[in-house]
């Protein structure tokens, strides 16, 4: 069993196709890229794995469960990092850890403990303890990445988890994302727009362009076939070539 299969996935938004029958694997323990330009049809497919929005047709499995017809197993298995997500500015940041874990969590006592998890996660130490729109965007990035991992799901959906970033703080996010995931045995999907960043973390990518996807493989497979000496370059090539 694969931890994400998608089949033929279409989602249409009146006349407009944000995905034309897509098609994907992601092994279980990847950290699986999905790139390509904006309005290419990344997050429409982190959000139908995500159960938010219900394809046109198509199917798409998480772990086995169907997310359109299973969608409440679905969300038991999974943890989402939207784009634009954004701490309660008026609550610490252990207070948004703590309000998010009282929320999946069964008990007070469970709750405690993925808020505490979740704080060793961000590293943000002291930091905690102050209202979270005190934060610059890389301190909420850490925030909310610890909150949609201390849940401990066995695949985590992070859309551009270091968009707007400095590159101090985009590094501090990948080498969280990578470490978190190599201790914990969790499946990833992930989108950016960062190569560099997709090139060093993800097994494999799929690069998807107009609702299609171009090419799937890993990043050295994608700069031998498109003769490219990075992967910036490839993806430059593939979306010119498939637009």
């Amino acid at each position: 069993m694969s931890a994400v299969e998608v089949k033929n996935l279409v989602k249409r938004f009146g006349n407009i196709y944000a995905l034309r029958g897509i098609s994907f694997r992601v092994e279980i323990g990847e950290i699986y890229g999905l790139i390509g330009p904006n309005g290419a049809g990344k997050t429409t497919t982190m959000r139908i794995l995500a159960t938010l929005l219900r394809p046109t047709s198509g199917t798409a499995k998480v772990f086995g469960r169907d997310v359109v017809e299973e969608a409440e197993e679905v969300r038991k298995l999974i943890s989402y990092l939207p784009e634009d997500a954004e701490p309660y500015a008026r609550l610490t940041g252990y207070e948004n850890l703590l309000y998010f874990a009282r929320i999946v969590a069964g008990s007070e006592e469970e709750a405690k403990s993925m808020a505490e998890l979740g704080a060793e996660i961000s590293g943000l130490g002291d930091a905690l303890y102050r209202k979270a729109g005190t934060y610059s965007k890389g301190m909420k990035r850490r925030l909310l990445l610890a909150r949609t991992l201390m849940i401990r799901p066995k695949l985590a959906i992070l859309d551009e988890p270091t968009s707007g970033l400095d590159v101090f703080a985009a590094i501090d996010i990948r080498n969280l994302i990578e470490s978190y995931a190599k201790k914990h045995n969790i499946t990833i999907i992930l989108s950016s727009h960062n190569m560099l960043e997709v090139e060093y973390l993800c097994t494999r990518i799929a690069l998807i362009c107009n609702g299609k996807i171009l090419i799937t493989g890993t990043p050295r497979d994608i700069m031998s076939k498109t003769s490219s000496r990075n992967l910036e370059e490839a993806f430059t090539k593939l979306v010119r070539s498939g637009s």
